[in-house]
């Protein structure tokens, strides 16, 4: 691979969060039974026209302004092609004149991608192909068609192809998905479909800045396809090179039986012919309304990273995962109220990656890191207690009542520790030897007799004063 470059672009497709679709009253929603969420305007009957929906843009708008976008006047487009979940046999989208154009993304590792520009459309119905394999046409004898999806209001976000690896396109919509999120433009969810990545890959000898071949793989629908579909095509572009061949420009389909298929030949513009749509108007929105949108930006995930390194010395590594997992404000707001910044930072990522955590109330959070830091709970009871919290949104001190957790007398502690030396004598001699491996020895059989309710910090102080 050191002899040769990978060259990475994203379209990532994602679904905003509108309660009714792009040019129609009906409801965006997903889950509902196939064909109730449509209209004559979903179905492309005559006399039908669109109107365009008010929230769609906004929303469009703030995730071009999140993105670092110039927001310019758009058009919308007829892109005709012909397959059963298109009744209308085109897809209205912008095309030569996009809402959202010149933007850019930074990852967490500083590398800055560039955005062409993201652009409003309709989404597509979905086509549930039976009988076949991995729910493809090919091999299926039955075709079941779902409206409910077309005319969802899509933003196609277009990276320019500034991405070097597999791992930096996860990356990076890891970073997009997260700023979708904290703008609430879109839930984001790629096993739901509400985002959707097609990735172009080709390959070029180190150096060089030849844009060769690309293929495009569609519709990957998690990080983990992304990441390893980015790898299998670079590494067969490559082999295709080295053998004296080259790639053809076409649409693969990744399979996770870990490879790429040829679906069809790449589509170019002239084949969509394109034409304005005639029942809409120029989208030129004003500096008052783009002004409005950008003074109510919320917290992006990079400047509460930044926020995280700051307030609780975390590295950026660390900052990142709170940030995904949305945790950023109880670490901040914890840290505020005077917890210990290093053990609210271990339990939000040894003990929090759980459903439901992202609610805990911050002012319990405080309380349990500070009983643990005053001795109240020891880390193995600290850690039931905050499951609890999770649960039942109880504040920890109450729940450590309910569970019988009392701090430990010095002379039961002592009398434990005692029993433990005397019941391991051999481990004892090594312990005094200097051995201080056989510790976790004396600290288990301490926890086992006590039932958990010992400090194992304690538990050391007391071996090591034994010892002498």
């Amino acid at each position: 691979m050191s002899e040769w470059e990978t060259v990475v672009g994203l379209e990532v497709h994602v679904e905003l969060a509108t309660k009714t679709k792009l040019f129609s009253h009906a409801p965006n929603r997903f889950g509902d039974a196939p064909n109730t969420n449509i209209t004559p305007v979903c179905l492309g009957l005559p006399g039908s026209l669109p109107v365009l929906n008010r929230r769609a843009v906004e929303l469009a708008m703030t995730v071009g302004l999140a993105l670092g976008c110039d927001i310019r006047p758009s058009v919308f487009h007829r892109k005709n092609y012909f397959y059963p979940d298109m009744p209308k046999d085109y897809q209205v989208s912008q095309y030569d004149r996009p809402i959202c154009v010149d933007g850019s993304l930074n990852l967490p590792n500083g590398t800055r991608i560039g955005i062409e520009r993201a652009h409003l459309e309709e989404d597509a119905g979905k086509t549930t192909h039976l009988g076949g394999e991995d729910g493809r046409i090919h091999g299926a004898d039955q075709a079941l068609v779902d409206y409910n999806r077309a005319g969802v209001p899509l933003l196609e976000i277009v990276s320019q192809p500034d991405i070097r690896s597999a791992e930096d396109a996860r990356a990076y919509v890891e970073e997009l998905r997260a700023i979708l999120i904290a703008v609430q433009a879109s839930e984001a969810r790629l096993e739901e479909g509400s985002m959707r990545v097609d990735a172009n890959v080709s390959v070029r000898p180190a150096g060089s800045q030849e844009l060769r071949t690309r293929c495009e793989i569609k519709n990957l629908n998690s990080l983990r396809s992304l990441q390893r579909a980015v790898s299998y095509e670079a590494q067969r572009h490559i082999g295709l090179y080295e053998a004296g061949a080259e790639p053809s420009q076409e649409t693969r389909h990744w399979s996770e039986d870990g490879r790429t298929h040829t679906l069809r030949s790449k589509e170019e513009a002239n084949d969509y012919r394109y034409f304005p749509e005639p029942d809409l108007v120029l989208l030129n929105p004003d500096a008052a309304w783009i002004k409005e949108i950008a003074d109510t930006m919320p917290e992006l995930p990079a400047q509460k990273r930044d926020r995280l390194i700051d307030v609780a010395s975390v590295d950026l590594e660390t900052a990142a995962t709170i940030v995904n997992r949305g945790m950023s404000q109880l670490l901040i707001s914890a840290v505020d109220e005077g917890a210990d910044p290093r053990r609210a930072v271990t339990h939000i990522i040894q003990n929090l990656a759980i459903d439901g955590a992202d609610e805990l109330d911050p002012a319990h959070f405080v309380e349990l890191v500070q009983m643990e830091e005053s001795g109240d709970l020891t880390a193995t009871q600290t850690k039931q207690v905050l499951g609890e919290m999770v649960t039942t949104g109880l504040d920890p001190g109450s729940i450590a009542q309910n569970l019988g957790f009392e701090s430990m007398e010095s002379e039961q502690l002592d009398a434990l520790v005692d029993a433990a030396i005397e019941e391991n004598s051999e481990a004892w001699e090594k312990f005094c030897e200097g051995e201080d491996k056989v510790q976790g020895v004396f600290v288990g059989a301490v926890m086992k007799a006590s039932k958990g309710q010992a400090d194992g910090k304690a538990v050391a102080a007391i071996l090591k004063q034994r010892r002498g």
